[in-house]
């Protein structure tokens, strides 16, 4: 019987040589495969060398294939076929009625790089764009003393986040808000976070399938991807406190932003991925851009 390594191994193999694509949790094939194999057999995500060498039953290993067979055919994330999705090891609930949860943003909440720009008075906080929740619940859990709105556009991604919310215990202290940007939003917000859609219409037209799976609202940004981003800025200022800060996610969009917003002054917040991923930009800083 093979063991789980090998059935890993054999199963990041398949995946490679369909040309699945990556970018929702992992970014290899024996990542991806570790995924699958080790949810379908109920083992933990967390500690492949304690099982690498355990063997896997004829009925098991077909049950693998069989959850393999469909990550390929339907090309949908593999958090999709596991319903859970991982961002610093908290777990949370995910379908297709929400984007899969990646921000780099969770990474700036868990290390401490906000917590300079807060302070006592930092009290309310919004999620802007928060698709499954996974934002507004990481803050609630980093910063116990502030309250969160949760917003989105979608409602189906909005019963997402309440699965979230739910499942982490936090009702009481996060709000799901529906909102067209901040447009049913009056804050005012000490912090905003905000992981909009700004993928270009270029980089759009080539993205793989499994992109393709997610909602398209979570991604699509307009011909130069900062089409959120300009009503975003236009109307933040009257929606935050006098000291108030908002970390926004542009992922691979630098050069769009900077072009769009050249007299912005911005702080570019360093990350796994670089520092120029997400940047933190001041309501004063907001306020003095001048007009585009």
């Amino acid at each position: 019987m093979p063991t789980v390594l090998h059935l890993i191994e054999q199963s990041a193999a398949r995946l490679d040589a369909a040309g699945v694509g990556y970018g929702h949790g992992t970014t290899n094939g024996f990542d991806e495969a570790a995924w699958l194999v080790l949810w379908r057999l109920r083992l933990p995500l967390d500690d492949l060398d304690a099982v690498a060498e355990r063997e896997v039953s004829p009925g098991a290993q077909a049950q693998v294939e069989a959850l393999v067979d469909e990550r390929i055919a339907s090309r949908k994330p593999a958090a999709y076929l596991t319903k859970e999705a991982w961002l610093q090891g908290v777990s949370f609930y995910v379908d297709e009625r929400a984007i899969v949860p990646r921000s780099f943003i969770a990474e700036l909440i868990a290390d401490g790089s906000i917590d300079p720009w807060l302070s006592e008075r930092t009290q309310a906080v919004l999620d802007l764009c928060t698709g499954n929740g996974s934002l507004a619940v990481l803050a609630a859990m980093a910063w116990p003393e502030v309250r969160v709105d949760a917003a989105d556009i979608s409602p189906p991604a909005l019963e997402v986040a309440a699965i979230n919310v739910a499942r982490h215990g936090l009702d009481a202290r996060i709000a799901l808000r529906e909102s067209d940007g901040l447009a049913a939003l009056p804050g005012p917000y000490d912090l905003i976070l905000c992981n909009p859609p700004y993928v270009n219409a270029r980089s759009m037209a080539a993205l793989p399938a499994e992109y393709r799976a997610e909602p398209e609202l979570a991604l699509a940004g307009g011909e130069d991807g900062m089409d959120f981003v300009r009503k975003l800025f236009a109307d933040a200022p009257a929606r935050m406190s006098a000291d108030a800060v908002l970390v926004l996610e542009i992922g691979n969009e630098r050069a769009h932003f900077e072009a769009a917003f050249a007299s912005l002054e911005v702080v570019w917040l360093e990350t796994s991925a670089g520092d120029d991923q997400v940047l933190l930009v001041t309501r004063d800083a907001l306020t003095a851009m001048a007009p585009p």
